[in-house]
């Protein structure tokens, strides 16, 4: 994992973002898909809002996505595998880019077919705390056709990175303006931020 969390770190100082593949093995993207969470999503996870407390809302001409947050005093050990595992590269990006990571918020997220994502940037206007956008996909066999690309806007050309399983994401949530491509079929993450505050899933 250490080779993992070197690449992010060069990715991050390069370029403001970093793809890593096998972030989480197969066996454990498929530990977590299969938790009631996921499979009776319908049940427990509510429509994604844009903006933050006052401001927030719900347009589905925006994002279509609906979320579950993670809180880790209550998590299940699949889901604390990938969250220690967040706590590690924070810690490791840390000491390697003297950076103030503290925390991290985390949802476990779905976007229906045909839902997407328009062209947006992390950090809200008014807190500034969001420092990275981590992403870690748990998409298994999918394909091109399949779209739900993220589409990263850099400074000359875009990029767009396949939510295959296991796949993780990390880029600059004040730099890098990115959205969802329209999935054709229903498109699994666990999505979140690291703070350099502690979380406050509440807001």
């Amino acid at each position: 994992m250490e080779q993992h969390f070197e690449a992010i770190a060069d990715g991050l100082a390069d370029r403001g973002f970093a793809i890593v593949n096998h972030f989480l093995t197969p066996a454990e993207v498929s530990a977590i898909l299969q938790l009631d969470s996921f499979t009776n999503h319908a049940a427990s996870f509510r429509k994604a809002a844009i903006g933050k407390n006052q401001e927030k809302q719900i347009n589905e001409a925006v994002r279509g996505d609906y979320i579950q947050w993670i809180d880790k005093k209550t998590a299940s050990p699949e889901l604390l595998v990938y969250l220690d595992r967040l706590h590690e590269l924070a810690l490791s990006l840390n000491r390697s880019l003297f950076l103030s990571l503290k925390d991290a918020e985390i949802h476990m997220t779905v976007y229906p077919t045909g839902t997407f994502y328009k062209r947006h940037l992390d950090q809200f206007r008014k807190d500034d705390h969001r420092i990275l956008s981590v992403i870690c996909y748990l998409n298994e066999n999918w394909t091109e056709n399949d779209g739900g690309q993220l589409r990263l806007y850099l400074e000359k050309e875009t990029l767009d990175v396949q939510p295959t399983a296991g796949t993780l994401v990390c880029f600059r949530s004040d730099q890098l303006e990115h959205e969802v491509l329209p999935a054709r079929r229903e498109r699994l993450s666990l999505t979140g931020w690291m703070l350099d505050r502690y979380a406050d899933l509440t807001g």
